[in-house]
């Protein structure tokens, strides 16, 4: 589908699906663009999830080019179905781009999804551009605020540990090396099967956290990511996907999936508290996983949303990471958040859940 229109006196050609050529040389010159945003991504997002590309180029006719990342559900007509960049438990969309994006390039966009028949649009921004969403948001869109760390990998390891990890960081990472802990990483799919014990036992320990039945808990979380999610990931991402384990005394303590590209999101944790009680075994994970990307070149290393949780926000300042205040943004055609979230109230107040 190819269409035009001009607003805020630039004409945008508009492709959509976003052609991939196109695509991946944005990426490779956008110093801000996130592994959420490649092109391979979309795929697993597609494959795993049941949805389709609608992705869309958009090009200026002074020579700008914008992608934005976009999925919908497939079977059903466009009037009745929502489209995210991207959808919950996939991560961040936003645009990908030659260049600074401007909030009136952004607006002009947002005009252009207005104008689309979905009946609910979701666009969850890159956090380092939060500031230029927020000035470009048209009056009526519906914002949901959201808080992530980001750490600034400029100057390489040595100077990220020496002036940004704090003294109690260096200090936890050279006690699990004195401990003994043992790092590994694996880009094959190895260690998913350990990583996804460990995201199991994440749940028990949530699930008495939030006062949630254990049942519960494990039921929303393998549905948001079943086994067979990470094992796709690491099929088709190669490289890109690579899952990190500490051990302590040859147990699986804790662990991370990390997604590269030309930057760092630090995907999903996990552990088992009882192991890496007083050993430094996170620590020294974290500290390793951020070295591997500063020696791949990387600027920054998100290290993902820290919502409302003081002791999760404070866990990543403590590597230097900034916290980004940030919105996602929902233009819809019924209220489908009021109502999502006055739900979620309601099941939250009857079985006495609590955010942590």
């Amino acid at each position: 589908m190819i269409n035009a229109e001009t607003k805020n006196d630039k004409m945008f050609e508009v492709i959509s699906p976003a052609p991939r050529d196109v695509w991946q040389a944005l990426l490779e010159v956008d110093t801000e663009a996130v592994p959420y945003q490649n092109p391979a991504w979309l795929d697993c997002v597609c494959a795993i999830g049941n949805y389709e590309d609608v992705s869309r180029l958009y090009r200026t006719s002074d020579g700008r080019q914008f992608i934005l990342p976009l999925v919908r559900r497939r079977g059903f007509p466009e009037v009745l179905t929502p489209v995210a960049s991207l959808p919950p438990g996939w991560g961040m969309g936003g645009l990908v781009a030659s260049g600074n994006i401007q909030a009136e390039e952004i607006a002009a966009i947002f005009e252009d999804l207005a104008r689309l028949p979905f009946p609910k649009i979701s666009v969850r921004p890159n956090p380092r551009q939060g500031e230029s969403w927020a000035a470009a948001a048209p009056q009526g869109v519906v914002t949901i605020p959201r808080l992530a760390h980001v750490i600034d990998l400029e100057g390489g390891f040595e100077q990220v540990w020496s002036k940004r990890f704090d003294k109690k960081t260096r200090s936890a990472v050279r006690k699990g090396e004195r401990a003994g802990v043992v790092v590994e990483s694996d880009t094959t799919g190895r260690l998913v099967p350990v990583f996804y014990e460990l995201l199991r036992r994440s749940f028990d320990r949530w699930a008495l956290q939030q006062h949630e039945p254990r049942f519960l808990t494990h039921l929303r979380g393998q549905m948001r990511d079943p086994l067979r999610k990470f094992q796709m990931m690491a099929d088709r991402l190669g490289d890109a996907c690579c899952i990190w384990v500490a051990w302590v005394n040859g147990q699986p303590a804790a662990s991370m999936l990390v997604l590269q590209y030309a930057n760092v999101n630090d995907s999903r944790g996990a552990m088992d508290k009882d192991v890496t009680a007083s050993t430094g075994a996170n620590d020294l994970l974290q500290s390793m996983a951020i070295e591997a990307a500063c020696e791949s070149g990387c600027r920054y290393y998100h290290m993902g949303e820290s919502g409302n949780s003081a002791s999760l926000a404070h866990f990543k300042t403590r590597f230097g990471a900034e916290a980004y205040p940030y919105a996602e943004y929902h233009l819809e055609r019924f209220p489908f958040t009021r109502i999502d979230a006055g739900l979620r109230r309601i099941v939250k107040r009857v079985i006495g859940f609590k955010d942590v």
